[in-house]
Formats: C-alpha cells, structure tokens, sequence
C-alpha cells in the first residue's frame, strides 16, 4: 500500500475517475473549488484536459482506482506503486457515480440541523432586509427631493450595518426566501450587503468599509432624476433598450456622484459611485478607465454590482441564472472586467457555489446551496432532494461537521428534474444578509 503523500506524475490523457490529482497551477487558473480533489465525473476529466496541461501529479494513497499499469515507469522521483482499488473504495465510487446503494441508505446515518430553527432564523433576516430595505426607501424620497438632511441617515443605517460586520467573528452569508427581493431597493440593499463583506475580507478600514458602504448605498441614486429607475444594467449591456434609454441610463452615474457632493459625503464616496460601472478592461462607462485607474472601493462596486445583476437581471428576456453559474461567467468570460485581487477575494468569501447554487453532492444527492461560512466556503450547509421527506422537514446538512460528503459539481436548471425543483425551490430572486457568528481565533484563521 502506497503512503497517502507519494505522488506520480502522469499523461492527461492517463487520468481515470477516482484518481486524486494536486494541480500545481494558480487557483485561478481553473475553475475547480480546489487545486486537490478527486476526480468523480467524466465532465471533471473533460475539464481537466482543456486546461492545456501535459501532465497532472496524482497521489495513489488516496485514489480509489490506480490500474498496474500506471505503477511503472511514470514516476517523479519516487518508488513504483502498484494498488488495486479495494471493494469498498469501488462501492464508494460506484455510488458517487448514482450507481448502487438506496437514498435511504445513504442518509441513514445523517444527523441534520433543525430546520425549524434554521428557518425561524432565515425569517429573522429577511425582515432584517426589508428593515433596511423600508429605510432605503424613505432615503430615495428625501434625495429625489433634494433633501440635505438625508445624509444623516445614510450614516446611521451604514453604521447600524457595520456594527454588525466588524469585529474578530466568523460570518456567515445567507440566502434568504423567496418572498424577499423585489425591486430596485432590493438591488441597493444587496449590493451594499455584499460589498462591505467583501470589503472586510480584503482588510478595508472601518472607515473605509463606512465609505464603500454609503457609496453602495447611494450608487444609483441617481436614477429617478433622470428617469431611469424601470431600466436594469444587463437589459441596457444586452442591447434590449432603446439608444434614447441607455443613454439615459448611463446619466444616473453623474447624477448620482452629484447626489453624493451635495450631501458634502467624502471624494472617495463619489469616486466609488463614478466608477461603479467602468470594468478594468476599459470596456465599462462613463470614462472607459482600466483597472489601474480605478480606485479599489470602485473596483469592489463594479464586481458586485453586476454579480448581483446577474444573479436578478430585472427583464423577462434575460434568463436566470444560478449564483454559481453566474460565478463561473464572471470567471470564464468576463474576468478581464474585474481587478484579479478583487475577483480572488470574491470567489474565495462566496466559495465557488454560493448560497442558491443547485449542486450534486459526492453520493450523487441534489441539494441547494443555503448558506456559506466566509472563512470555510467550500463546506456549506445545504438543502437535499429526497423523495421520502416533506419539504417543511428538508434535511438540512452542514458538510464542514463530519458528514463526509462535499460537492461534486454544480448544475442548471435545465439538469435538474421539475420535481426536484420544486422541492428545493430555487430563488427567482437572490438575497443575502449575514450572520455573526463565535469570535474567530485569529492565529487559527491565518494558519
């Protein structure tokens, strides 16, 4: 029996299922949810070869299926290797793969977390986000009447929000139900959730996180005065509006950065909401800036911004997507938008599958993607699909304490039958808020 860290490098064209690969390439240089994992999927393998790799280092002790053949001769520097797959590692991957053993069997042994409570604390934060979301619409009144003294309450409500963030906690990101998010308050409140998270994950000052936060806030602000507040930045990127529209859409920056001056909010405040829609590829608008002329509260606006537009285009021709396949867009397509730091830091507080992702999981089960802990967020807790339990009783798994399940992969919609849909009732609108959690021992979080 090999030791679990001796390693082999092999051909790509060599890889099998159930082999444990360690990519030694940048974490963003593939789309994997880490540079070490098992491969369970021929869509994995096919992957994997498109990344225009030669070779890919494996690691015996730890696959569950290493043919005789690729013992000998294919070494980095270490001893041959010759271990057939055990009975029960075979079971494993057989089950991994949807092949043999009940749902019953599979979940047998499973201990969830109440989802009563669960769902009595994801009632709690949605009204939370209404709260804030019933405070932003007072605050959109008193500036489209060009109040001075909105600027006080901006403060409060941003302050009130940070009280809750900072501190040496652990957080967790929430998704939140259905009946929340409708609308453009919806959209601000959101993004000004969402930023001033990813804000804190980057080392922000809480003075700084006060600025990004209100620049959040006061981001499209400006869209009532010029008439622009039915209109959504992905029907205008998709060309869906008239030129008249878009052009009046792209005026609510300018008036926006007005609004922020005339309530006398600081330049950095006004330079994040000028530069919430310029991409670091010069591709964005008003001014066409790249990523070295963007300050970093502009490019952490303009990354969060269209997430969560794409997340809720607001216009029956988009189609919804789910968060991880808009995740995986922003990757894979437009990641020459966005500032590489900031990207990075994004994916790595959302994980790859953030909270309303449809997944598979390692034995084959479909869950939803509930909530994710920004320091561990490749082990969500998670909603399964099955078939004996009523969805009010949803099984609801924590994959960080012991169930030795983890995620295979994500899907669509379209892979998912109508009745697994409906059970896990994937959101129409996503919406997040956070939850703190016990004090983090630095000296751990950092090792």
């Amino acid at each position: 029996m090999p030791r679990v860290n001796n390693s082999v490098l092999l051909d790509i064209q060599d890889l099998r299922l159930g082999m444990f690969i360690q990519l030694d390439v940048g974490w963003m240089n593939h789309p994997f949810p880490a540079n070490s994992f098992k491969i369970a999927s021929q869509a994995q393998l096919e992957t994997l070869r498109s990344l225009g790799l030669q070779s890919v280092r494996c690691i015996p002790g730890k696959s569950d299926n290493w043919p005789q053949l690729f013992g000998r001769g294919r070494q980095a520097g270490r001893a041959t290797f010759s271990n057939d797959a055990s009975p029960e590692a075979q079971r494993s991957l057989s089950e991994g793969a949807g092949g043999s053993g009940s749902e019953h069997g599979r979940n047998a042994a499973r201990k969830g977390l109440d989802v009563r409570q669960w769902r009595s604390r994801i009632a709690y934060f949605d009204a939370r986000f209404e709260e804030i979301e019933l405070v932003y619409e007072g605050l959109a009144q008193m500036l489209a009447r060009g109040d001075q003294e909105a600027r006080q309450p901006c403060e409060a409500l941003i302050q009130e929000c940070l009280a809750e963030l900072l501190g040496e906690h652990e957080l967790s990101i929430h998704l939140l139900s259905d009946a929340v998010g409708y609308g453009q308050n919806a959209h601000v409140v959101n993004v000004a959730v969402l930023s001033m998270l990813l804000g804190r994950s980057m080392g922000l000052t809480e003075v700084q996180l006060s600025e990004l936060g209100l620049a959040a806030l006061l981001h499209d602000a400006g869209k009532l005065a010029v008439g622009a507040s039915h209109l959504h930045g992905l029907a205008v990127a998709q060309s869906l509006v008239s030129e008249e529209q878009r052009k009046r859409y792209q005026g609510h920056v300018g008036e926006s950065v007005s609004i922020a001056m005339r309530l006398g909010l600081s330049a950095q405040v006004a330079t994040a909401i000028a530069q919430h829609h310029e991409w670091a590829d010069g591709s964005g608008f008003p001014l066409h800036l790249l990523e070295e002329d963007m300050d970093l509260m502009g490019q952490i606006l303009a990354l969060v911004d269209s997430y969560e537009r794409l997340c809720n285009p607001g216009h029956a021709a988009v189609a919804l997507q789910t968060p991880h396949e808009v995740l995986a867009q922003l990757f894979s397509s437009h990641k020459h938008r966005f500032a590489a730091p900031v990207l990075t830091a994004f994916i790595q507080m959302m994980g790859v599958f953030p909270p309303g992702s449809l997944v598979e999981l390692s034995d084959g089960s479909q869950a939803m993607v509930m909530s994710v802990n920004v320091q561990k967020p490749l082990k969500p807790v998670v909603m399964l699909y099955q078939t004996q339990r009523p969805v009010e009783d949803a099984l609801l798994l924590d994959l960080e304490q012991g169930t030795g399940l983890c995620i295979r992969r994500g899907l669509a919609p379209g892979q998912v039958p109508c009745e697994v849909l409906d059970y896990l009732s994937p959101r129409r609108h996503v919406c997040y808020y956070f939850e703190r959690a016990a004090k983090l021992d630095m000296s751990k979080a950092r090792s």
